[in-house]
């Protein structure tokens, strides 16, 4: 199993704060959480680094922050690429991809086709936007006028929103373990609505109740300053859940338990249903 993603325009926020340490988890999370999504382990982690001027302590920065989210994913960083480009970058500014290669068992592969009406629908929480949205974030908070140094809910609102991605391969792996899990979805661009869909067969629906779960406050404060509307918050954010989760309803206490043992907040979003018509949205928050 593989995958492969890059940070996006979270960098903007990295290249103004001048702060390139985090986003190197960042990168390896939105590949290495999707690799989880089928049930497998990532095994190998491969970087990606376009640079207008090599700054080494910068690259330094960035390959710490790598090195860190491939501890916690369980998986080797065993090498890169660092070009730099100059004239297609301005300097200062870089992009960041990178790739993941897992494995999982074939019996043991999850790909949604165990889904059935009455499953239970987890959410897992997440750390904050994750790696997603940061376009529309930055233009809140430019309209709005806010500082990106002023407080915010213990800390700065940078550093609330530079919050690295949540990489939660351990945690499932060790789940899959103890009950069985029929899908998963990362939440990423799209959000709940357009990514939970993906890993649903023909015919099922997931309802998820809008008051299941307790949104954290960076997304109010973006959706207040912002005056964006409840679907494009859903469409575009996260909103607090990092990662679904597709259990049968017999096994739904258990993986709480399980998940909650390894140190993650769990709700229960909802349960999947007969999709009444093929027109109907896959996912339905209401």
């Amino acid at each position: 199993v593989s995958g492969t993603d890059g940070v996006g325009t979270k960098l903007k926020l990295a290249f103004l704060m001048d702060k390139h340490d985090t986003v190197g988890i960042d990168c390896v999370a939105m590949c290495v959480n999707d690799i989880a999504c089928c049930g497998a382990q990532p095994l190998f982690f491969l970087d990606y680094v376009a640079v207008g001027k090599n700054h080494p302590e910068k690259i330094a920065q960035m390959v710490s922050g790598i090195a860190e989210g491939c501890r916690q994913a369980g998986c080797a960083l065993i090498g890169g690429e660092t070009a730099e480009m100059p004239g297609m970058y301005p300097e200062g500014e870089y992009d960041l991809a990178g790739f993941a290669v897992g494995v999982v068992e074939k019996s043991q592969i999850i790909d949604g086709s165990k889904v059935k009406p009455g499953d239970v629908v987890l959410g897992l929480a997440s750390s904050g936007p994750h790696s997603n949205g940061f376009s529309l974030i930055r233009k809140i908070v430019e309209v709005s006028g806010a500082s990106w140094d002023m407080p915010f809910d213990g800390a700065t609102l940078a550093d609330r929103l530079m919050e690295p991605t949540r990489i939660y391969c351990k945690q499932v792996a060790n789940v899959m373990k103890k009950v069985p899990i029929h899908a998963m979805a990362h939440i990423t661009g799209g959000g709940l609505v357009e990514n939970v869909p993906r890993v649903l067969p023909e015919g099922t629906q997931v309802v998820i109740h809008r008051d299941s779960w307790k949104r954290p406050a960076i997304f109010d404060w973006l959706q207040k300053e912002g005056n964006v509307a409840e679907d494009e918050m859903l469409r575009v954010f996260n909103n607090g859940i990092g990662l679904v989760v597709i259990v049968p309803a017999e096994a739904a206490d258990a993986a709480v338990s399980a998940f909650e043992s390894e140190g993650e907040k769990v709700y229960r979003l909802g349960e999947v249903v007969n999709r009444a018509n093929a027109a109907d949205p896959g996912c339905v928050v209401i």
